[in-house]
């Protein structure tokens, strides 16, 4: 609401006719704001270990000091009970069953260096059950199904690289040039980093993708738009930052999404952004935004212990419902 509220003089003052006086302080006994309301999906399933404190403080509630209710938390009950047994399998094994998974793209799974491990296998098991269908690999990049195999390894998740995710639109306004030129800062720094670039393309794809694209394929996990609701909410998973850098935002669906899955926001300290996120997830200039980053691939175990410090709730459609039913049902005040 600030955000609005506080542009209003500015553009007043590009009208050359009629300007209005005091419109902010007549506007704003009137104003409330009601977030877009977002179904935030049981995504317990796809979590790596490392985030099961940040699931707790999402979705659960304690028990006693040492156990902890979860809501919705099928997958995570049979991983726990099946770990010991899994973590002794052989390489070998663990590499025919990945390869022998229905739906898996090779591709890529070839570039990385790790095999898959006991969780994901467990983890594409559980999604495939509850599916109940096959999903074909395709051979273009930009839409290929996710792959679990390409996120975890089978190294300690301390020792992977950060893994970086971008989620938006691939237009101008969400300014990709900007983040793609810090991650090529990064990449001439030799700083180890992983990166997902998501979110949905139209008729005019900015050129910097594809450049990008040939000159960040190492680090690359995951290209393009996922169609599949269940492949982009554990794409977001298994990242461990989000970034945005627009240039033009109203609210911000996929970076709260992202959040909600674990990911550390790093946000332009302007548009609607500061009256979502806490100061500490806000930036001000590309350089503070490649200082941040550059410290996270030194250090990714900084993102990857944070417990989220803002507030979820409030954007659901759970907490939302009955403030919607209330504005739309009740009769209009005769002053307004």
């Amino acid at each position: 609401m600030e955000s609005f509220l506080t542009s209003i003089g500015k553009f007043l003052k590009l009208i050359p006719d009629h300007r209005p006086k005091d419109l902010e302080k007549i506007i704003r006994p009137k104003c409330q704001v009601l977030h877009f309301p977002i179904r935030f999906p049981d995504v317990s399933r796809f979590m790596p270990e490392y985030k099961l404190a940040h699931l707790e403080k999402i979705t659960g509630v304690r028990e006693n000091e040492d156990t902890y209710l979860f809501r919705c938390l099928p997958f995570q009950q049979k991983y726990r009970a099946t770990e010991s047994l899994m973590k002794n399998s052989s390489s070998s094994l663990e590499s025919g069953l990945c390869e022998a998974q229905s739906g898996l793209c090779t591709t890529q799974q070839e570039r990385l260096q790790y095999p898959l491990t006991s969780l994901e296998k467990l983890n594409k098991s559980e999604a495939s059950e509850s599916t109940n269908q096959e999903v074909p690999c395709q051979e273009d990049k930009q839409h290929v199904t996710f792959n679990p195999c390409n996120l975890l390894s089978g190294m300690d998740y301390q020792q992977r690289p950060l893994h970086i995710v971008w989620p938006h639109r691939w237009e101008h306004d969400k300014d990709p040039e900007s983040f793609f030129k810090v991650l090529l800062k990064l990449k001439e720094m030799d700083l180890p980093f992983h990166m997902s670039v998501l979110g949905e393309t139209f008729t005019d794809v900015p050129d910097i993708f594809s450049e990008a694209k040939k000159a960040l394929e190492s680090s690359i996990l995951h290209w393009g738009y996922l169609p599949r609701k269940d492949d982009y909410f554990q794409a977001l998973c298994m990242a461990d930052v989000v970034i945005s850098t627009a240039k033009h935002e109203f609210f911000g669906v996929a970076m709260i999404e992202a959040v909600y899955c674990g990911c550390y926001p790093l946000c332009p300290n302007a548009l609607v952004y500061p009256e979502i996120f806490p100061a500490e997830y806000l930036y001000s200039t590309p350089e503070q935004l490649f200082k941040r980053l550059q410290n996270f691939c030194k250090r990714p175990d900084i993102v990857r212990k944070h417990l989220y410090k803002g507030e979820m709730d409030q954007f659901s459609w759970a907490a939302l419902r009955g403030k919607f039913r209330s504005l739309l049902t009740t009769e209009p005040r005769e002053d307004l």
